[in-house]
Parts: structure tokens; C-alpha cells; sequence
């Protein structure tokens, strides 16, 4: 890797434009993605989020438009740009058959690595996996095998991840697991692309966000700039409700009080 490679953007993407037919997926896309930062393409569906994944991993080629990946051209240098990303798709690419560790020692073995073993040990201590290391993926929740997966994709130490909606389908704890899985990329220096649907993931978890809307980004920035674009906040006086919490609180407390003062006259007599 040159020194420009290091400097420049991990991912630069400038008029991407992709159609199927009549319809017009991509209008003329651009973006840069930092090295070592956390990037939410946030979009719903339909919005063109894959589309721009596909063509970035080299698996769909764009009609109009550049864009490249750790400094190689994806159009004319696809076989550079394979070597520096790694992929994870909507659904966990695992051998349920295999145990975590067999899973991430096969992966090993075909990317030709020395010490798979030791890779695939590194790999589930850094995604709190270890003692789950020797059960089948058959018994692992959701967001273990989720866990798995993007450890999968680490393996060979790609500089950038495609993550395209990781936590489609996963419960709210599940969701939470892999929020802390790719933090723990971005802090070792994997860059990250992220597309989401889900505005909370976007917002606890990326660097800057861009919001993708027919084929069209409306927006790129941090999330306090995004939020300067609607006028400041109002502060309005409303009527609060209590709460289940209020109540139980209440009740309770009051319970406890009246325990206490009664204790306190006997003893006092």
C-alpha cells in the first residue's frame, strides 16, 4: 500500500448512476468515506442502497459514474479492490453444520492463511464468542451467528467492510450485539460502509450519515449537522401523565413509610 493509498478516502464514490430498464435506481451518487471511520448509507428500501454495495464489491457494474475502493478503481482494477474489502449481506453467510471455530478455520484454510487455529481463536475472543467457540452454529441466537459472520468477513484483515443492513430480521438485543461488534471494526481501524433503514442504528453508530432517496443523496454530514438543517428546538410545557413506574413507586413507597412510622411508635412505647 503506496502512501496515497493511505491518505485518500477509503471509498469515493462521484455520479454513480445504475438503471434497470425504465427504472432509475442510482441518479448520480457521491460520497467519500474516511479510513477508519464508521459511514451509515441510510435509505429505505428501494432507496438504492444495495445497488451502490454491488457495485462497490465489484458485483454490478454502474452505467455512469467512478468510484473506488482503498485507492483502486472498481471498473478496471477489480481484482485490487476484491483484495481490500470484505462483504456481509443481509443474512449470516454460516455453516450451521460447523462450530463457530470450524466455521472460522475453514475460512482460514481457503484464503491459504498460516495458523488458522490461531486466527479463528483471536477472532471469537475479539467478538466474545470463545465460549461458544466449539458449539454448532445450529444453537447460537441470532446475533451470535451474526457476530460470526462479520468475523468471517475479517478474516485475511480486509482495511474496509461493506456491512449492507446487518441487523435486517434481529431482535432488539441482537441488534445491540453487533452495534458493539462494529464499533470494536472502527476502533481497530476498519473503515466501515453501513446501509441501514433503521434511523437508530444510523445514529449510534456512524461517523457521518447519508441519506439516500430515490437514487439521490440529500444529505451528507455528521448527525449534529444534519440536525442544524431543521430550525432550533422549542421548549413547550405539556401535561405529564404518571407512569406504571410512577405509580408503583408511589405505592411502594408509601407501603414502606407507614411500615417504618408504625415500627418507630412501638418502639417508642
Amino acid at each position: 500500500m503506496t502512501t496515497i493509498q493511505i491518505q485518500e478516502p477509503a471509498i469515493q464514490v462521484q455520479g454513480l448512476e445504475k438503471s434497470y430498464q425504465d427504472v432509475h435506481v442510482l441518479r448520480g451518487v457521491d460520497f467519500e468515506v474516511e479510513r477508519g471511520g464508521i459511514f451509515a448509507l441510510l435509505g429505505s428500501n428501494g432507496a438504492g442502497k444495495t445497488t451502490v454495495v454491488r457495485i462497490l464489491s465489484t458485483l454490478l457494474k454502474a452505467d455512469a459514474g467512478t468510484a473506488n475502493v482503498n485507492g483502486f478503481d472498481v471498473a478496471t482494477e477489480a481484482a485490487d479492490v476484491r483484495q481490500s474489502f470484505s462483504l456481509t449481506g443481509q443474512f449470516a453467510a454460516v455453516d450451521e453444520i460447523l462450530s463457530g471455530r470450524e466455521n472460522l478455520v475453514l475460512v482460514a484454510k481457503l484464503r491459504h492463511l498460516e495458523d488458522p487455529g490461531a486466527i479463528a481463536d483471536d477472532l471469537l475472543e475479539r467478538f466474545s464468542l470463545t465460549d461458544a467457540a466449539g458449539r454448532k452454529v445450529a444453537t447460537y441466537s441470532g446475533g451470535m451467528r451474526r457476530r460470526l459472520d462479520i468475523a468471517m468477513s475479517l478474516i485475511g484483515s480486509p482495511p474496509v467492510i461493506f456491512l449492507d443492513e446487518p441487523t435486517t430480521g434481529l431482535d432488539p438485543q441482537a441488534r445491540i450485539e453487533v452495534w458493539q461488534a462494529v464499533r470494536k471494526l472502527a476502533h481497530q481501524g476498519t473503515t466501515v460502509l453501513l446501509t441501514t433503514q433503521y434511523l437508530d442504528e444510523a445514529e449510534q453508530l456512524a461517523d457521518r450519515i447519508a441519506i439516500l432517496h430515490e437514487g439521490r443523496i440529500l444529505v451528507n454530514g455528521t448527525l449534529a449537522e444534519l440536525k442544524q438543517l431543521l430550525p432550533p428546538a422549542t421548549v413547550e410545557y405539556i401535561e405529564k401523565q404518571p407512569t406504571l413506574e410512577d405509580v408503583f413507586l408511589t405505592l411502594v413507597g408509601t407501603s414502606e413509610s407507614q411500615t417504618s412510622e408504625s415500627q418507630t411508635s412501638e418502639e417508642q412505647r
